[in-house]
């Protein structure tokens, strides 16, 4: 059976080239920060089960709100070079002994799985091993004044990326080497990795996986980003149930006290159906009932994120991106204002996006209808969803 796969993800530097009040890392693209999308490329691929942040103990808040719904290492401090950054992931990696490590810069945002799947599949072929694309660009090499002084043969040139894939123990006793040497000036692994006799190989990297530098870089991903991801569509949906015997109601995926229950096939959590509803209504492809008919035996009491991780996995199969969710819960009782931001957070946790994306609101019907005279809830949702441009 293979090892266990880490990813070492830095994110340790300030940036200052790209501008903005921020570092880079924590800069938005079409509203999600950029080191949020780089771990969840690494967090969310089957193949990888561990995930080790690096940051700047100064960005420990900037951290926390980008990544609080996910499921990662505690984050470790970087050093004043990067790589001081990746030994610091690496050492922070022994107790969990994986048997390969993906060394990957969070200001590479658009890594995809495939090129994730590439280099650990290079990773088992070659124990050190990058992705690279070839020159297209004619090169000259030039003197002090900017003369050129000559064209350079770019056939057997490669411009390298990120994530480098390693085996552990070998990249962790070279990074320890070097520093027992005080070489602290490689620019990436492999140049470290190659200084230790290490053989690198390399693998097909993706011109998609840009490296964000400066301020330009950001205003021309962001619209090549809208344009990718130009065809806004928006889902409706509604759901409601009973009361009945019980102490608690589920909404959102947050147990709430009640002196009721909600009766219902799954777990009657009213919220969440509303939002499957609304993301399945945004991609055309029925609703709830269709892909969990309440006629199932095996949906009897199950727990309703399930339905909502199908629906997100919808979105993420035809390459698009949940940009909004917007939720009313209608109901006299009980009181969803105390319990408003954990089921923010936990719908946030469940779709993957940041929690500033949803909204969550509470009225009532005035002692009107079902709802108003207590018998009852029921919750409407708007899912935004962007997805690429088809016909």
């Amino acid at each position: 059976m293979a090892g266990k796969v880490a990813a070492v993800v830095v994110a340790g530097g300030r940036g200052l080239r790209a501008g903005g009040e921020l570092p880079k890392q924590y800069r938005q693209i079409c509203g999600e920060p950029v080191i949020r999308r780089a771990l969840l490329a690494f967090a969310r691929h089957a193949e990888i089960s561990i995930v080790q942040p690096v940051i700047h103990p100064a960005d420990k808040e900037l951290y926390v709100a980008a990544t609080q719904d996910m499921r990662l290492l505690p984050a470790v401090a970087g050093a004043e070079l990067r790589q001081g950054s990746v030994r610091a992931g690496l050492e922070a990696l022994v107790p969990h002994a994986p048997e390969l490590v993906l060394v990957h810069d969070a200001a590479r945002p658009f890594v995809s799985g495939a090129l994730i799947t590439r280099a650990i599949a290079a990773a088992r072929a070659s124990a050190a091993t990058v992705p690279a694309i070839g020159v297209t660009d004619t090169v000259k090499s030039v003197d002090a004044s900017g003369m050129i002084t000559g064209t350079v043969d770019r056939t057997a040139l490669r411009m390298v990326q990120t994530p480098q894939a390693f085996a552990f123990t070998p990249l962790l006793d070279a990074h320890r080497r070097a520093q027992t040497a005080a070489r602290e000036d490689f620019t990436d692994d492999a140049a470290l990795a190659e200084w230790a006799g290490l053989k690198v190989s390399t693998f097909q990297g993706e011109a998609d996986n840009v490296k964000l530098t400066t301020d330009e870089d950001f205003t021309r991903m962001e619209a090549w980003e809208l344009v990718a991801l130009g065809d806004t569509c928006v889902g409706f949906g509604f759901d409601v149930h009973q009361f009945a015997d019980g102490d608690h109601v589920v909404l959102g995926g947050v147990r709430i006290p009640h002196h009721r229950g909600l009766a219902g096939h799954s777990d009657a959590d009213v919220v969440l159906h509303a939002i499957v509803d609304a993301i399945l209504g945004a991609l055309a492809e029925g609703d709830i009932g269709v892909h969990f008919p309440p006629s199932d035996p095996q949906w009897r009491g199950a727990s309703s994120d399930r339905f909502l991780s199908f629906a997100v996995e919808r979105v993420r199969a035809r390459g698009g991106r949940i940009a909004h969710l917007d939720i009313t819960i209608v109901c006299e009782a009980p009181r969803i204002g105390p319990h408003r931001d954990a089921v923010r957070a936990r719908i946030a946790e469940i779709a993957g996006i940041p929690i500033t994306r949803i909204g969550v609101k509470a009225t009532t019907s005035e002692k009107m209808g079902f709802t108003g005279r207590g018998e009852g809830m029921a919750a409407f949702a708007t899912a935004t969803v962007r997805l690429p441009w088809s016909d």
